[in-house]
């Protein structure tokens, strides 16, 4: 074999063991992100999940609104690319606890009663206003000491929450989308969708509570979504009690 051929087999060789590393990198690389997703949403391969829909309050009939729809596909794409599994019910048949699998659960108290139920067990520090009577302050968020109005079409807002029942890493967390209208809805999917590697990297597999505002929606649609805060501790703290009225008397 002469030094022309030697050269040309060595570099063939090289070539390869290159490529080969460069997969090997690319496949590890791709596995470790896919496994920090996974454990973010609480989704191995194979798991089972939940997706609970309301209602259309605007509806009389048992229907979902069309931006509801659209979260529940934005949330099927992500459940997919976890290699997991994932069972539609209607807010009405959703009767099970939480905790053995991952849960993600989409629309205001007044149109999902698991939404209710969830908020009442764990945002105590949240308060919904579901009076269906207009007036500036229907469909207003109270959170802590905080009140955030909507102003339709313009300026609306939406809790986006991952939470859990019990300690963090041992049960499967419940995803929390209750939006002032359903475009902020499914807002609040394509956030998540959009931003679970940066969340992750915050908060890891620990609870949080974000408000969220989407601005503009009759222009822009669900797709101008602003962190306003991070409202978890305030979320997650009970209302104080308000104080009963004393009765004075006047002695006689």
């Amino acid at each position: 074999m002469n030094d022309d051929v030697r050269n040309i087999v060595l570099g063939v060789v090289a070539a390869g063991i290159s490529a080969t590393l460069g997969w090997l990198a690319r496949t590890y690389l791709w596995r470790r992100k896919l496994r920090r997703k996974q454990a973010f949403f609480g989704l191995p391969d194979n798991s089972e999940s939940l997706l609970v829909v309301n209602r259309d309050a605007a509806s009389a009939d048992l229907a979902v609104h069309r931006y509801d729809v659209f979260a529940l596909l934005e949330l099927s794409a992500l459940i997919k690319d976890c290699g997991a599994n994932a069972e539609v019910v209607t807010q009405d048949a959703a009767r099970q606890g939480f905790g053995e699998r991952t849960e993600f659960c989409v629309g205001g108290p007044s149109s999902n009663r698991r939404m209710a139920a969830h908020m009442h067990a764990m945002l105590p520090g949240v308060r919904v206003n579901t009076d269906p009577e207009p007036g500036p302050d229907r469909l207003a968020f109270q959170i802590g000491s905080e009140r955030y109005r909507m102003e339709k079409g313009l300026s609306e807002h939406v809790l986006l929450a991952r939470l859990t029942a019990g300690q963090p890493g041992l049960s499967r967390p419940v995803f929390l989308f209750c939006g002032q209208t359903a475009i902020t809805n499914q807002a609040a999917t394509r956030y998540l969708a959009r931003n679970h590697e940066r969340l992750a990297r915050k908060y890891g597999n620990s609870a949080f509570v974000l408000l969220l505002k989407v601005v503009n929606s009759q222009a822009y649609g669900p797709d101008v979504a602003e962190l306003v805060a991070d409202v978890t501790r305030a979320a997650q703290t009970p209302l104080p009690t308000p104080a009963a009225p004393r009765n004075s008397h006047r002695a006689s």
